[in-house]
């Protein structure tokens, strides 16, 4: 599978989505932050507004559901185009069952973690899942600072992760620049989520070609 970096939109000229993602041809996913002002203390973006932008770019997207009930919630985002849906173990109430709804409706199921949410109590998901994604800032705003402390526990989910076959792709969002990422691939974290970083670069895609390398040579 190797490296891949998806960057956010969050940090995008909003007013003009589709022209923002099309300056991303080279990144491997668009992910797209899902807020519903409750979960989070912020308001984003919904199904229809997903199934739009889905209609206007090849890339697949990657939906991070920052929502207090993802179970009743997260089909909407697989019908609506989405490639990979991630929920918060925090906020669903039967994750297994919704891992394989997702997955039985032909996208890719995530399960996202909280800084402070240890991954070790969902080791027995781990069969169930796609990907994992490690925050590794307090979720809700782009263009927070990297947390070191969570280094630690995306070594630990990779270390899990190879020991159920390793299978499963390992996502880090959350402060992710030519500063952090070399980190976060060392830590085994193997699918990159990077918004200002991208989006306020000159050139984003060359930020993604850039992100892309260094991370490949610290994995190496």
């Amino acid at each position: 599978m190797g490296i891949q970096i998806t960057p956010s939109v969050l940090n995008a000229d909003l007013s003009r989505l589709a022209d923002e993602v099309a300056r991303i041809g080279s990144a491997d996913w668009v992910h797209v932050d899902v807020m519903d002002n409750h979960f989070v203390p912020n308001l984003t973006f919904g199904p229809s507004m997903l199934e739009s932008l889905a209609s206007h770019t090849d890339l697949p997207l990657d939906a991070h559901l920052m929502i207090d009930d993802p179970d009743s919630n997260a089909l909407a985002y697989v019908e609506a185009g989405c490639g990979s849906v991630t929920f918060h173990v925090e906020a669903a109430r039967a994750p297994v069952r919704l891992a394989r709804e997702i997955r039985g409706h032909g996208a890719r199921a995530a399960m996202a973690l909280r800084p402070a949410t240890p991954i070790e109590p969902y080791e027995e998901l781990l069969a169930e899942l796609d990907m994992v994604l490690v925050m590794t800032v307090e979720p809700g705003f782009g263009g927070q600072k990297f947390l070191d402390l969570c280094l630690p526990k995306i070594r630990t989910a990779r270390r899990l992760i190879e020991k159920h076959g390793g299978e499963t792709w390992l996502q880090v969002d959350g402060g992710v620049s030519l500063e952090t990422i070399e980190r976060c691939a060392e830590a085994g974290a193997d699918v990159f989520v990077a918004g200002s970083a991208v989006y306020s670069a000159d050139d984003p895609d060359r930020m993604v070609a850039e992100l892309r390398t260094m991370a490949e040579e610290a994995a190496r």
